[in-house]
């Protein structure tokens, strides 16, 4: 249905008058008369009886007024939605984050939420290269991942991450962290769940010149800090992990260029809601 044809017969049975109702459309009369014509034969009624009292609408025009009005409030509404949706007003978000960002991610989504509440959002944990994956194949809009990212990806720095030695409160650090790593067993992630966290610390113990063993693994970071902090056993983790640590437990920076990392928000296409996340975001990361 031409949504011109219906409003020309609403502004008609509103106005009761055609001429009223080609100078409200800014039309001629019989440009105006032609639309209703056009408008009965679609319909297969007349709408209008016309006489010195101008035009009446007929028993159909009266049945068809309420749907005419209902269509065009609906689309109405669809054009005023779609421009808030183009404005990032409304719509939705997927976002992911990998284990440096386990802080950053969530409280740059409170943040974005306190300004555009109308925006649905998603936060799921996975590793950067699962992000990667999903931000190419468009299922993922925003991703918190270890930089440098792939091709085909735009990213923004936030912020630097660096390996850390977790022990008990109370233990010694070792001075020479290498040969009291060299041949320790340690608790760590599983390497399946975060396989660049792994290879950023096997790149550190090659330059420490170490090669500790592996005393027990867990599948999430929370669980090998509770490890450590339980005594069962040193691990090497991101220093951001202090925010989630247990108060028995203590971070110490671990020397070497291996040692650190820069995380960011990666994405491939940027939209409204994408460039107020991203700003979000630093200002999160700058706080």
């Amino acid at each position: 249905m031409d949504l011109r044809l219906l409003r020309t017969f609403v502004t008609v049975a509103r106005l009761r008058n055609f001429g009223a109702a080609a100078d409200e459309l800014a039309t001629s009369q019989p440009a105006l008369t032609k639309q209703i014509q056009v408008l009965e034969r679609r319909v297969g009624s007349v709408l209008f009886t016309r006489g010195r009292h101008g035009a009446r609408l007929t028993p159909a025009g009266e049945l068809l007024l309420p749907d005419a009005l209902e269509l065009l409030e609906r689309s109405e509404a669809f054009d005023r939605r779609a421009v808030q949706v183009a404005a990032g007003d409304e719509g939705s978000l997927a976002i992911g984050f990998g284990l440096s960002a386990i802080d950053l991610a969530p409280r740059a989504v409170a943040l974005f939420r306190s300004r555009w509440p109308g925006v649905s959002i998603s936060l799921d944990d996975m590793s950067s290269a699962v992000q990667c994956e999903r931000l190419l194949a468009g299922s993922l809009q925003i991703g918190f991942v270890r930089l440098p990212v792939p091709a085909g990806l735009e990213r923004l720095r936030l912020r630097r991450d660096r390996l850390a030695l977790a022990l008990p409160v109370g233990q010694d650090v070792p001075r020479d962290v290498g040969r009291w790593l060299d041949d320790r067993p340690l608790v760590r992630l599983t390497p399946s769940r975060g396989p660049g966290l792994t290879a950023q610390i096997n790149g550190l113990y090659a330059e420490l010149g170490c090669h500790p063993q592996v005393l027990q693994e867990a599948a999430d970071l929370q669980t090998v800090l509770a490890l450590t902090a339980a005594g069962a056993g040193p691990s090497v983790v991101p220093q951001s992990a202090e925010r989630i640590a247990p108060p028995e437990l203590r971070l110490t920076p671990l020397p070497g260029r291996a040692a650190s990392w820069w995380i960011g928000a990666a994405w491939s296409t940027r939209t409204p809601l994408t460039e107020r996340f991203l700003k979000a975001a630093a200002e999160v990361a700058r706080a």
